[in-house]
């Protein structure tokens, strides 16, 4: 492992469920200032970093479309939900010291900048953490298709995906024992076999843009660090 970190920005992706840790509904204040706390290493490091969260813990969008709800209003609740768990997130940033801005791709004044490519640029630069808020601003694209698009319009280095488990497999190894690890992918390897890394939408934009992904563990602490300092834990997508 290096000493010192082998990228200069990153897009951290959090899943909403991840905030909501055991209780699986909601926001977890232990687990929250958990992630904050290891945030904190990374902007200790220089490293800039940025951040989209889901909002699968508060509400999502596509369950309530299947549910009969319609599809744009059922996404801009889930929307909305986002910029919950971004404001969560800020505060605990804060409270470690971080100076951190929320941007929100949906305009909301009161407690969230819009969101504005060079002013966000500019934050990061100043060693600001920014979270964007409300995905793209759009129904029907999802937080990891939003995740894509801010990594590539602020020039980040890689995307950082952390999940529940260590990387990805060729099955649920929660389900079948017989699971096998990958420890790289290509772009066509993830979409070709359907792979649940991120949706094709997403996993397009990075291959198009050969932009690499590291899916990781999140639950096992310090792992972000250990990623940003080169330690091949994971798996890393990647071109041919």
């Amino acid at each position: 492992m290096a000493d010192k970190p082998i990228y200069r920005r990153i897009l951290l992706k959090l899943s909403g469920e991840a905030l909501a840790g055991e209780q699986g509904y909601g926001i977890d204040p232990d687990v929250i200032s958990s992630i904050a706390a290891e945030i904190k290493e990374l902007v200790d490091l220089k490293i800039q970093v940025a951040l989209v969260i889901g909002g699968g813990n508060i509400f999502r969008g596509v369950a309530a479309a299947s549910r009969g709800m319609d599809r744009a209003s059922a996404d801009y609740m889930g929307m909305i939900a986002t910029v919950m768990n971004s404001l969560a997130l800020q505060d605990a940033l804060e409270k470690t010291g971080v100076v951190t801005r929320v941007q929100s791709a949906i305009e909301m004044q009161e407690v969230a900048e819009p969101y504005i490519r060079r002013r966000a640029v500019r934050h990061l630069e100043k060693g600001r953490v920014v979270i964007f808020g409300a995905g793209t601003g759009n129904p029907y694209f999802t937080t990891d298709t939003a995740a894509s698009l801010r990594a590539m319009e602020i020039n980040a280095d890689v995307i950082l995906k952390a999940t529940k488990v260590d990387g990805v497999y060729n099955a649920d190894p929660a389900k079948d024992k017989s699971a096998v690890k990958f420890d790289t992918l290509t772009y066509l390897e993830v979409l070709q076999k359907g792979l649940q890394v991120m949706d094709a939408t997403a996993t397009s934009l990075c291959m198009d843009n050969k932009l690499p992904i590291v899916v990781f563990n999140l639950t096992q602490r310090g792992n972000i660090k250990k990623v940003v300092l080169g330690e091949e834990i994971g798996t890393i997508v990647k071109g041919g």
